[in-house]
């Protein structure tokens, strides 16, 4: 029933667009239209979730499904028929979307899902998601009914924390799926491996426990293959404590995106792919995939530009100073939106395929640029901050080697409140 209005909305992009170009009169008449339209009846008795008021925003995230899905696709052929894919999409899907995310990766070749916390694992089921959802990290006692609710297999990782869920899922008159997380070197949850038997004989008494699996997490799997190993061994030698006390795994899975690449630590029925979904490595030293395409491109526009003459202060602080005449344009977007303020922030920016230097502070929702050097430079030309724009492209590993930090944190800092598109 609101379609057509949701479609108004969405044409205001193009009518942004046209408001460079066109003259005053035409520009007025477009205006009046749209206006009009968003004045009806009807339309007065839209609220706010009715409309696509993110269209509004200047700013916008770009998400490649299709080469989302290729990605998926190439990792499945990497590990084989034989080996599942958990895709990890926590963080809302390290900023790209878990919803679309989750949809795109299951018809491509992942089996089940990998998120941080149970408001992601419901938000995934409210969305229609029916596949395995695991929750890698920590659950309160109190979230258990939910979990089991929302069929949701949670991580145990402690023998006092089996018998509180036992006790609760009992109360419920359910019974809560389970993954083992065992502590093979990286020092944060999981049970260590001295502990694993006591643990498999308690759970033998767990009446509303069902173990389904058992895997742990490697630290170093993209720089150290010999820590790795070791890690692996440990692992090894926990499940097959576990297995003695009476413990069954249906699912025994370590490799993160590093490891899903690298032979030396795979070699389990199941992988937990996350960053090589999104088309980038773990890091630089990292193997990868041929053909990784990635996902994200992060977009705004010019809202201004002006000519300033020599040392006029640019930003708060007045920390930078124009060292001749200069042209600047005015980005409308900033911290707010995830681009770092400090101590380092994104040094460039493509403009009509060049690059142009960021100047003075970043504020919460502005940035400053440097033009002078792109004559045709106008308000309402797109600006890309993060991807592929002519010949060039800044990439997340770019950006993480500018603001001392990795590509993980590029992606998943851009904040919601910048639409997905």
């Amino acid at each position: 029933m609101i379609r057509p209005v949701i479609g108004a909305v969405v044409n205001l992009r193009r009518l942004r667009q046209l408001t460079y170009s066109m003259d005053s009169r035409a520009l007025s008449k477009a205006l009046m239209q749209r206006t009009s339209e968003l004045a009806t009846p009807r339309n007065n008795a839209l609220t706010e979730g009715d409309l696509d008021i993110q269209s509004f925003r200047p700013s916008r995230v770009d998400i490649d499904i299709e080469a989302l899905a290729s990605n998926v696709r190439l990792i499945k052929a990497r590990v084989g028929a034989d080996t599942g894919i958990m895709a990890v999409v926590k963080a809302n899907a390290y900023g790209h979307g878990a919803v679309t995310v989750s949809r795109a990766a299951l018809r491509n070749g992942a089996d089940c899902l990998a998120v941080a916390n149970m408001a992601e694992a419901v938000q995934l089921r409210r969305a229609g998601i029916v596949a395995p959802i695991l929750l890698l990290s920590y659950l309160p006692v109190d979230a258990v009914a939910v979990a089991l609710q929302y069929d949701i297999t949670v991580s145990l990782f402690d023998q006092q924390q089996a018998a509180r869920f036992d006790f609760v899922a009992r109360g419920a008159g359910g019974m809560l799926k389970t993954h083992i997380k065992v502590d093979s070197g990286m020092g944060r949850l999981g049970i260590l491996p001295h502990d694993a038997a006591a643990l498999a004989t308690h759970l033998r008494s767990c009446e509303a426990i069902q173990v389904d699996g058992i895997y742990t997490h490697f630290s170093v799997a993209d720089e150290d293959p010999h820590y790795t190993a070791q890690q692996r061994a440990t692992f090894e030698y926990a499940v097959a404590t576990m297995r003695e006390a009476g413990c069954a795994f249906r699912y025994v899975h370590t490799a993160n995106s590093a490891a899903t690449v690298n032979p030396a630590a795979g070699g389990f029925n199941l992988v937990r792919p996350g960053l090589l979904i999104y088309g980038l490595k773990p890091c630089e030293s990292a193997t990868s995939l041929e053909g990784l395409q990635p996902v994200m491109s992060w977009k705004t526009v010019i809202a201004q530009v002006k000519t300033l003459p020599p040392n006029s202060p640019v930003g708060y602080g007045n920390s930078y100073r124009t060292r001749g005449e200069e042209k600047i344009a005015v980005l409308p977007v900033g911290y707010a939106d995830g681009l770092r303020r400090s101590p380092r922030s994104w040094r460039e920016v493509l403009v009509h395929g060049r690059r142009a230097p960021l100047v003075g502070r970043v504020s919460m929702e502005k940035t400053t640029i440097d033009v002078s050097h792109i004559p045709d430079a106008i308000a309402g030309d797109e600006v890309v901050l993060l991807g592929k724009q002519g010949d060039d492209e800044i990439s997340a590993d770019e950006v993480a080697a500018w603001i001392d930090s990795i590509n993980y944190e590029v992606l998943s800092t851009i904040l919601p409140r910048v639409p997905r598109i």
